[in-house]
């Protein structure tokens, strides 16, 4: 996901929007109070923390057995339908909003010491009702490296592409034009919960970008579809978008759970802490799960016959680990919090996918600029998609895109070995906007305008999360460590790849079209000023990843993983996470389906555990 601020326009739109009515279910409860009013159990056979992608697969999967009690926590609110997080077009003004937790890191000092905002999705659907859809499975290299790391061959690409073509409806508008030239139909599935399917307005640029890649394919091949497992090459971007409208797992997964009677749901529901229970062989059973309403409000606790789930995502899991005393020993003493289980993995190895904007002043004045500066353009185009679920507002970030690899030769090889997983993994991204995308607050100027996105992909540098203070409402310090490898591959890659961008932007195809570089980006020629652009402006996809990894069965010791290779916390009996902080090394891929896909997975292992208990 990347976010910007909204436009003028965008925040008016605000303000036409109409939020669709919430259907009323007996399973779904406003607050800890009024649930408590409601409903007198205490126990449930899962207790699921976070209403995610990960919380929305496994809030489903495990009920489909309707004598499974679940009961799935989340610490936003209900507004899954709120027309803002409906509307594809309109997902930068999410960012900020009610539904963002709004996290901000630490000053980087690969960033020239510049904090970073973090949008995290705080609604039913969690970051997959606020983020941008972008529908990537990742490359068959990074699933097998998976597997080799934690020992277990179900994490390959093999044995997990059932599980995307399980969660998969991958269903094209009618209004998508040639839709078979741009993807593979036997490579995906029509029979899963998640909507998603290609852009169904077409855009000027999308020819011209075609002729610009049959012009320089030695450099840029093409490829039909980037979620065949080998992700490189330009190709049509693919989103988590059916019907004009959003796909999360509010919508796919846990409104279809909502009629069944052994769910419940609890929004407003932050959970402060997991709890021991009892123990086995010295080995501490979490099946307690603490949770409130706010601050100073009552404690509520439930228990959970077979497991808590932890599904809070890659800040909110470990913060609630090491809430428990489940982390590093020398934290949990610091913060004078009773160890329970010394795991010295649990919030470290912190990830995500570094991010670059540059634009490009055209000559055309039929961009989606417009929509951003004509209110009574942007007002036309929200009426035609209230009633027809058609037009601009359907579209996502951009139609194309190129995931590309660094040469073999490349210089930064010579001193630094290659952190990607292999050949079908890119190193970078490149997305192609058709508008004027910027970030920080920046407003749009007038014109018209291209934007290249160029993100680094297979990132070196490793952060951190660690509390800040025992009270589970303060936020926790986030350090991703952007930019920050000793070796430099980073900075190195995020250099090439806006080089890379500014050398498919000069094709022939384009020469009609962009007039120039715009802005400051447009000042840095060398590498050296290259570097130094990057180190002011670059921000972060949103991809926060790795910080309760998944490793080997077993050890414990640092760098050996926080979990087994089936999600289920070392050194513990009863608790498991399930999110995207169990990526052991990020997916060179936006993380959303690889998260849904382990969510799968997780869910059949579970029901696998419960039934060898019996």
């Amino acid at each position: 996901m990347f976010t910007h601020s909204p436009s003028p326009v965008q925040a008016a739109l605000l303000f036409l929007s109409v939020a669709a009515p919430q259907r009323a279910y007996a399973a779904l409860y406003a607050s800890p109070e009024a649930a408590a009013s409601h409903v007198s159990r205490t126990t449930y056979d899962y207790v699921i923390v976070g209403a995610g992608a990960a919380g929305g697969v496994l809030a489903n999967r495990l009920t489909e057995n309707r004598t499974t009690k679940v009961l799935l926590l989340e610490a936003g609110s209900s507004d899954y339908n709120n027309t803002n997080i409906e509307i594809p077009f309109l997902a930068p003004v999410l960012t900020g909003s009610t539904f963002d937790w709004n996290y901000t890191t630490t000053p980087q000092l690969g960033m020239d010491d510049r904090s970073v905002g973090y949008a995290r999705g705080k609604v039913l659907g969690g970051s997959t009702s606020i983020n941008y859809m972008i529908y990537t499975r990742g490359a068959r290299d990074d699933y097998d490296r998976w597997a080799s790391l934690t020992g277990d061959r179900g994490w390959d690409w093999d044995n997990m592409l059932p599980y995307m073509l399980k969660l998969e409806n991958f269903t094209n508008s009618p209004n998508v034009q040639n839709a078979t030239s741009k993807f593979i139909p036997s490579l995906h599935s029509t029979k899963g919960p998640l909507g998603a399917g290609l852009p169904q307005v077409s855009l000027p640029t999308d020819q011209i970008a075609l002729n610009a890649q049959a012009e320089l394919s030695s450099e840029f091949k093409f490829n039909k579809d980037v979620n065949s497992g080998d992700m490189i090459g330009f190709s049509w971007t693919p989103f988590a978008i059916q019907d004009g409208a959003r796909s999360n797992s509010a919508r796919n997964y846990i409104q279809p759970a909502l009629s069944r009677s052994n769910l419940d749901v609890i929004v407003g529901a932050q959970v402060t802490k997991v709890v021991k229970t009892s123990s086995q062989g010295g080995v501490p059973i979490v099946r307690g799960v603490q949770y409130t309403s706010g601050p100073n409000k009552s404690i509520y606790t439930v228990k959970a016959s077979n497991e808590v789930i932890l599904s809070a995502g890659a800040i909110g899991s470990p913060q609630i680990l090491l809430l428990s005393g489940i982390g590093p020993k020398a934290q949990c003493t610091a913060n004078r919090i009773t160890p329970l289980v010394d795991l010295p993995d649990v919030g470290q190895n912190m990830q995500d996918h570094p991010l670059l904007t540059t634009n490009f002043r055209v000559s055309s004045n039929d961009t989606l600029d417009n929509l951003l500066s004509n209110a009574t353009l942007a007002a036309q185009q929200l009426a035609l998609w209230q009633s027809s679920r058609t037009g601009d507002f359907t579209l996502g970030a951009a139609n194309q895109w190129a995931w590309e690899r660094l040469p073999s030769n490349d210089s930064i090889f010579r001193t630094v070995p290659d952190p990607s997983s292999g050949p079908t993994a890119p190193h970078y991204q490149l997305i192609f906007s058709d508008l004027f995308v910027a970030f920080g607050g920046v407003p749009p100027p007038a014109g018209h305008f291209l934007t290249l996105i160029s993100n680094l992909y297979t990132p070196v540098s490793r952060g951190n999360l660690t509390l800040k203070s025992t009270n589970p409402f303060d936020y926790p310090i986030i350090n991703p460590g952007l930019l920050s490898d000793k070796g430099g591959f980073d900075i190195h890659t995020m250099r090439e790849a806006l080089k890379a961008g500014r050398r498919f932007l000069q094709a022939p195809a384009w020469r009609s079209w962009i007039i120039s570089e715009f802005g400051d980006s447009a000042n840095a020629k060398t590498d050296a000023q290259i570097e130094d652009f990057i180190r002011a402006n670059a921000l972060v996809v949103n991809h926060v990843s790795g910080t309760v990894g998944m490793g080997k069965s077993g050890s414990t010791a640092r760098g050996s993983g926080a979990l087994n290779p089936d999600l289920t916390v070392k050194g513990t009996i009863g608790l498991r996470v399930v999110d995207a902080s169990v990526f052991p090394i990020i997916p060179a891929a936006h993380t959303m389906v690889p998260t849904y896909a382990i969510a799968e997975r997780a869910a059949d292992l579970i029901k696998a555990a419960q039934s060898g208990h019996r």
